[in-house]
């Protein structure tokens, strides 16, 4: 499999470096690819999970308003005793995860992340 292979070599690239024929991260490109493996129909719409982190519970709310704002249920957890400063922000959806919208969607949550001083950690869809 070569999602973390370059063609021209065999150089490892790093995982948030995009594709040039998708412009996708490779790291969703890994993503797609054990999605398709599990046997999924990248065709149909299907649960779609973002993970981020924030600071303080105020980043965390601004991180949910944002997302809800492009239609997104959102969930914000209280940090668990070894985080105390990691409050947790899970944004939830059903789509087709369409290169555009993996695209979109992952640039809004690390856009969003590195505005608000939060951590953007990925993406996970059922099958």
């Amino acid at each position: 499999m070569r999602l973390f292979r370059r063609k021209r070599d065999d150089e490892p690239v790093d995982p948030d470096e995009r594709s040039p024929q998708l412009g996708l991260r490779y790291k969703d490109l890994a993503v797609l690819g054990q999605l398709k493996d599990a046997g999924a129909d990248l065709s149909q719409s299907r649960h779609v999970v973002y993970y981020s982190y924030a600071p303080t519970e105020e980043t965390a709310r601004s991180m949910a308003d944002e997302a809800e704002a492009k239609g997104f249920t959102t969930d914000v957890r209280t940090p668990l005793p070894e985080y105390p400063h990691q409050w947790s922000v899970m944004a939830e959806t059903h789509a087709v995860c369409s290169p555009e919208f993996v695209r979109q969607s992952d640039d809004f949550f690390q856009e969003l992340a590195d505005r608000l001083g939060g951590e953007y950690d990925g993406w996970e869809a059922g099958l």
